[in-house]
């Protein structure tokens, strides 16, 4: 078999048993429907279900359906409307085509009756409530979204292979980002560098991608591109993904230009804890347990690069890291960048707490083999955050001379996407693997 169909099996098995266990007897999946801006005739960028692309690779495919029944083969309904102001979607094509019973509509409400044999009053109905067709109302059956949402945490091997090939198609872009600076080009070109590396357009990426210069890197989400370049370009943050079949990859990288060899040192430091961090990605480790050896090794490199006088142990306990790293260590990666389940006990619900006083962590779970998590350490000089340190019974212990020197760098974050293996394994780091074949 191959791994796509072999993944189609082992979605139909935890599917199958996950109607039994919740009492129902039809799993109906609706892919989205395209959206408007308020007052107009402009459609938002079209986002599917996630549910629907765990089983297809159909990314840009509103008014979709798909039907899972015990027994039987996945039922697509396959929307492909006639239009001439629009490219509509091209016939079906691909492998999935054969394992599928597939039904081609010409309008949206025709898959109410594609699908009308599959409906009863013990059907599972997911999507959103915009999704809706007579006789096909999304319900959402939470029992039935928790097993599914804690099994979609270990991917398949047919989905490692997309994230690994989202791995090597993000990569020639952060390449030709990085040569971008170097040239001394605007943010906004830098993005146009990367866009055009890795094929793709503003409408794919996975996420907006962060291009920030200088300063702007102090910004975790930074979301604008300045088409000037700065009079200095001193360094260059940028994270910056692209996908595979719906699959994201998520990857961060921080440059220093030539001559900031303080900025420089920095870096190479902050390298050196996150690649230990990515080590501690094993089987049975509580992601909260990576989380905080995070501020463990924050509080060393503080401390190492002479910006802060306390031990690292008093670093940690009085809250001075925060200061500096001030997000959570990463999350799981997949069909979603922040996938779902992230913050769950068990498989049929719950939430494993976040640790205290680290609200912005996104995942609490133990590790188990094929789960895919970021590992994105950083340090910044966030103007808000260093104001509430130099008014805290701490600041006489920071050099607020280094503080400043290295403020006009913004910060560093540096960001591996992981998968944790069987056993003990040393994990695999699809980022690393894909920098070192490029």
């Amino acid at each position: 078999m191959s791994l796509y169909t072999d993944h189609l099996d082992t979605l139909q098995r935890q599917a199958e048993s996950a109607l039994e266990r919740t009492g129902h007897d039809a799993l109906l999946i609706a892919a989205g429907i395209e959206k408007y801006a308020f007052l107009d005739d402009r459609p938002y960028l079209f986002q599917p279900n996630p549910h629907f692309k765990h089983w297809l690779p159909l990314t840009q495919h509103p008014h979709c359906w798909l039907a899972v029944r015990p027994g039987k083969r996945p039922r697509v309904v396959y929307h492909q409307p006639d239009d001439y102001w629009h490219v509509p979607p091209s016939a079906p094509g691909g492998e999935w085509v054969d394992a599928v019973e597939l039904v081609v509509i010409r309008e949206p409400g025709q898959a109410a009756a594609a699908l009308a044999d599959c409906v009863t009053p013990r059907t599972a109905i997911l999507g959103e409530a915009d999704a809706a067709l007579p006789g096909l109302v999304p319900n959402n059956p939470e029992p039935l979204l928790n097993l599914l949402h804690w099994a979609r945490g270990t991917k398949t091997p047919y989905e490692l292979e997309q994230m690994r090939a989202a791995q090597r198609r993000a990569v020639p872009g952060h390449l030709a980002a990085r040569a971008a600076f170097l040239r001394g080009e605007s943010e906004a070109a830098i993005h146009r560098a990367y866009l055009v590396a890795c094929g793709h357009t503003d409408r794919d990426l996975p996420y907006g991608n962060i291009v920030g210069l200088n300063e702007h890197a102090a910004v975790l989400h930074y979301q604008y591109q300045d088409e000037s370049p700065p009079a200095e370009a001193r360094s260059f943050l940028i994270d910056a993904g692209a996908q595979v079949n719906g699959y994201a990859s998520d990857i961060t990288r921080t440059w220093a230009a030539p001559g900031h060899d303080e900025f420089a040192a920095l870096v190479a430091a902050m390298e050196a804890e996150q690649l230990g961090l990515v080590d501690e990605v094993r089987e049975g480790v509580d992601y909260r347990d990576i989380h905080l050896s995070a501020h463990r090794r924050t509080a060393r490199l503080l401390r190492g690069a002479g910006l802060v006088k306390m031990s690292e142990e008093a670093m940690v306990e009085q809250r001075v890291t925060h200061a500096f790293f001030p997000h959570g260590i990463g999350h799981l990666l997949g069909l979603q960048v922040h996938d779902v389940g992230g913050f769950m006990a068990g498989e049929t619900g719950g939430v494993a707490d976040k640790p205290e006083g680290h609200r912005y962590l996104r995942l609490t779970r133990r590790l188990q083999p094929g789960m895919v998590v970021t590992i994105e350490p950083g340090l910044y000089f966030i103007p808000m955050l260093l104001r509430e340190l130099r008014a805290s019974p701490h600041a006489a212990q920071v050099d607020w001379d280094a503080v400043e020197r290295l403020s006009r760098y913004g910060g560093v974050r540096i960001e591996d996407d992981v998968a944790c293996r069987a056993g003990g394994q040393a994990p695999e780091n699809l980022t690393r693997d894909a920098f070192a074949a490029a």
